[in-house]
C-alpha cells in the first residue's frame, strides 16, 4: 500500500505542509531579521536532514546510510515537530487535522514501516 501513487502523492503532500508548518512558526512567533530567517532556515534545515538521513536501498541516494527504525524516529520527529509548530502557532485546528492526517498515512503504509523495522 505504500507504493500507491495515491499514498505516494499523500506523502509528499504531508511533507510539504510540514515544512510550510515549521516555516510558519517562525515566521509568527519572531519579528525582524529573526522572522524572516527562521520562517526560512528552519524549512530548509528540516528538509535537509529529512533527504540527507535515509536507509540504503530507497529510491534516490543515501548520502548518510541509517537504519530503518532511525529513518522512521526521524520521521515521527519532523512531523511531530510541525504538528506541535503549527498549535505553538495558535492554530490547534490545523494542528489536529495535520496530526490525524499523518496518523491514518501511516496506518495506510503499515508495509513500509515493517520493511524499515526490519532493516536495522
Amino acid at each position: 500500500m505504500s507504493n500507491n501513487p495515491i499514498n505516494l502523492a499523500l506523502r509528499f503532500v504531508l511533507e510539504l505542509v510540514a515544512l510550510f508548518a515549521i516555516g510558519y512558526w517562525g515566521w509568527t512567533q519572531h519579528t525582524g531579521i529573526a522572522q524572516v530567517l527562521l520562517c526560512l532556515g528552519l524549512p530548509i534545515i528540516a528538509a535537509t536532514v529529512w533527504g540527507i538521513f535515509r536507509i540504503p536501498g530507497e529510491p534516490g541516494p543515501a548520502p548518510v546510510a541509517v537504519p530503518g527504525w532511525v529513518r522512521l524516529l526521524l520521521e515521527a520527529i519532523f512531523f511531530g515537530a510541525a504538528v506541535i509548530l503549527l498549535a505553538a502557532a495558535q492554530q490547534q485546528t490545523p494542528a489536529i487535522i495535520l496530526g490525524i492526517v499523518i496518523v491514518l498515512h501511516y496506518l495506510a503504509s503499515y508495509d513500509r514501516i515493517i520493511r524499515l523495522l526490519r532493516r536495522s
